[in-house]
C-alpha cells in the first residue's frame, strides 16, 4: 500500500503542492539534489541566448550543452529536475524491474542445480529502498547545484510566455522576468486519465505514483498492456502479487510484431500474470474488500477485486500554463507542434522531448536537444544545413523478460511506403549461447530493401535486446549494410551472434544456384591446372 501522508516530504512550486513519499534520508536526498527547499532563484542576467522551460531530460541536455558552448542560458523547473527519468521513469521503473529479475532468478534456480529450501523471506520493502537509494545517487547528475556549477542559471517556479521577448517565473520567494533571443518548451507529458466508471472514486496509481509504494499489494490490477503496463505487470507478478493485465486490444504490447509480442506474453502468463485482454465494458467500484474490476474478456465475464489499480495507458502532454497562447505557438492534444527543425509556430521558440514528439524515449528527449541547440543557437540562412528531426534512427526497448527492441521500419511500414524489403530471422535456439543461458525463446529479425543490402529496420527478442539493437543502429546511422555486419567478427559464445546469423541468413539466400554453378566450373578448372 502507499505510506501513510503524514510520512511526506513536500515540494513546493507557486501554484501547487506535490509529494515526494515516503520521508525516508533516500528521498530527501533526492529532493535536496533536484528541489531543494533553501534555493534562492537569481537576478536575471540581462538577456538570455536561451530560456529552457522544463528540466526533463530535453531541457537539461538543451541547457547543458548550449552553457557549455558559451550561451547565457536560464533553466525554469516547477517540480524535480530530472524530470520523469529520473523521478518517476526510466531510473525507478529499471531498478524495480531488476530486482523483480533477482527473485524469478532464485525461484527457477532449480534448472541449475540450485535448490532453495523452504521459508526464504523476500522483502518487497527492501527492493523498494534499494530503487530510492540508487535514484538519489543518481540525482546528483540532474542536480541544481550541478547545472549552476556549469553556468546554467537555475529557476525554480513556474514558467509563463507573457510575450514573444519574455517568460515570467512565478517562485516561491517572488517572481522574475527573464527575457531572450530564442526559447525551448521542454515540459513533457503526462500520465493520461481514462474515462472508467468509478475509477477515479475508487483511487488509482500511475507511474508517479507507484514508484511510492512500502508495501507488495497482494492484488493489483493493470489496465493497458503497453511497454509500461508489461513491465510492471511482470515485475509485481514476480515480487508476488496476483495481477490482472487488462487491455483492450489483443494481447500485449500490440505496436510490436505479434510473433515477439506473443514470446513476451507467454512469458509473462508463466509468471503468473492474468491477461484480460479484448476487454470490454470496463467499470471500478470501491468496496469494503477492496477495489472491484468488472470486465468482459472474449465473450467472458470477470469480476475480480484488488488492493492496487495501476493505469498505464498513455501519456498526456503539459501544455497547460505556460503561455502558449500568448506567444502564438500552436498546439493540440498531441502536443506542442514543431516542423523539421523542431521550431514551433513561433519561429523564435522551439520544443523538444515528449511535449512534442511520438517518441516518448529518454534517448528521443537527449536526441532532439541536440537539434535544438544545433538550430536555434546557429540559424542557418534560407533553410539551408539546419539539423532535421527526421534524419533521427530511433531505436527502442521494452524491458520485460525477454525484452523486445527495434529500429527502423517495421514489414508493415515499408509495405505501406511501397518498399520492396527481404525480411529475415535467426531464432535464438540456434544461438550457442542463448541455449547456454536458457534463453532461448526470441528471436533477430532484419528488413533489407531488396536489390540492396540497406538494413531498413530491425527488432530483437532477447534477454539482452536492448544492448544487441545497437549494433543496427550503427549500421543505420552510418549507411552501412548488413555486408558489413557479415564481414564483422563477433566474440563467441555471445548471444549478440544472432545478429551476424540473420545476416547470414540474408547472404545464403544470395548464393543462387547459378552462383555455385559458375565455382563448380571454376573449381573443376583449377584441379586440371
Amino acid at each position: 500500500m502507499v505510506t501513510q501522508p503524514s510520512e511526506r516530504i513536500v515540494v513546493m512550486s507557486h501554484h501547487e503542492e506535490s509529494l515526494v513519499l515516503p520521508d525516508d534520508e533516500y528521498n530527501r536526498t533526492l529532493v535536496s539534489n533536484v528541489h531543494p527547499s533553501n534555493w534562492v532563484n537569481p537576478e536575471p542576467a540581462g538577456r538570455y541566448n536561451i530560456v529552457v522551460i522544463g528540466a526533463g531530460t530535453a531541457g537539461l541536455i538543451t541547457a547543458v550543452i548550449a552553457a557549455s558552448l558559451g550561451a547565457k542560458v536560464a533553466l525554469i523547473e516547477k517540480h524535480l529536475m530530472g524530470g520523469d527519468c529520473l523521478n518517476v521513469g526510466c531510473v525507478p521503473s529499471k531498478a524495480m524491474i531488476r530486482a523483480a529479475r533477482a527473485w524469478a532468478d532464485l525461484r527457477n534456480a532449480e534448472e541449475f542445480g540450485l535448490h532453495i529450501p523452504p521459508g526464504v523471506k523476500y522483502d518487497f520493502g527492501a527492493a523498494m529502498a534499494r530503487m530510492r537509494k540508487l535514484r538519489a545517487r543518481i540525482s546528483h547528475n540532474d542536480s541544481i547545484h550541478r547545472y549552476t556549477k556549469l553556468g546554467v542559471d537555475v529557476y525554480i517556479g513556474n514558467g509563463c510566455f507573457t510575450d514573444g521577448k519574455t517568460i515570467q517565473v512565478e517562485g516561491p520567494a517572488g517572481d522574475r522576468t527573464l527575457n531572450f533571443v530564442k526559447a525551448a518548451v521542454c515540459t513533457g507529458a503526462r500520465a493520461s486519465s481514462l474515462p472508467i466508471s468509478g475509477l477515479k472514486e475508487a483511487g488509482y496509481l500511475n507511474n508517479e505514483t507507484v514508484f511510492s509504494l512500502t508495501e507488495l499489494p497482494q492484488r493489483i490490477g493493470v489496465i493497458g498492456a503497453g511497454p509500461i503496463g508489461c513491465e510492471l505487470a511482470q515485475s509485481f507478478a514476480r515480487f508476488g502479487s496476483q495481477v490482472y493485465l487488462i487491455e483492450a486490444l489483443h494481447g500485449v504490447m500490440p505496436n510490436e510484431d505479434r510473433d515477439a509480442a506473443e514470446i513476451v506474453e507467454q512469458h509473462m502468463l508463466r509468471d503468473g500474470v492474468k491477461l484480460l485482454c479484448c476487454g470490454k465494458e470496463l467499470t471500478v467500484e470501491k468496496t469494503a474488500g477492496g477495489k472491484r474490476l468488472t470486465v468482459e474478456s472474449h465473450g467472458q465475464q470477470y469480476d475480480v477485486t484488488v488492493d492496487e489499480i495501476l493505469v498505464s495507458a498513455g501519456r498526456t502532454p503539459n501544455v497547460e500554463g505556460i503561455g502558449l497562447e500568448a506567444v502564438a505557438v500552436e498546439f493540440d492534444k498531441n502536443g506542442v507542434k514543431v516542423n523539421a527543425r523542431l521550431q514551433t509556430t513561433n519561429p523564435r521558440i522551439f520544443a523538444a522531448g515528449d511535449i512534442c514528439s511520438r517518441y516518448k524515449f529518454t534517448h528521443a528527449a537527449d536526441a532532439m536537444a541536440q537539434i535544438v541547440i544545433q538550430n536555434a543557437l546557429f540559424p542557418h540562412p534560407f533553410g539551408l544545413g539546419y539539423a532535421s528531426v527526421e534524419s533521427l534512427i530511433m531505436p527502442w526497448c521494452t524491458f520485460t523478460e525477454p525484452e523486445v527492441a527495434h529500429v527502423g521500419m517495421y514489414e508493415k511500414d515499408a509495405r505501406e511506403k511501397g518498399l520492396e524489403v527481404e525480411t529475415y530471422t535467426c531464432k535464438l535456439d540456434e544461438v550457442d549461447r542463448a541455449i547456454l543461458d536458457g534463453e532461448e525463446e526470441g528471436f533477430a529479425r532484419i528488413h533489407i530493401q531488396k536489390g540492396t543490402d540497406k538494413i531498413v529496420g530491425a527488432t530483437i527478442v532477447a534477454a539482452h535486446a536492448g544492448d544487441m539493437i545497437s549494433e543496427f543502429s550503427v549500421l543505420m546511422k552510418a549507411g552501412a549494410g548488413a555486408k558489413t555486419l557479415a564481414g564483422t567478427i563477433h566474440p563467441y559464445p555471445t548471444q549478440a551472434e544472432a545478429n551476424k546469423k540473420v545476416v547470414n541468413l540474408w547472404r545464403k539466400a544470395h548464393f543462387t544456384p547459378w552462383t555455385k554453378n559458375i565455382l563448380m566450373k571454376l573449381f573443376v578448372w583449377m584441379r586440371r591446372v
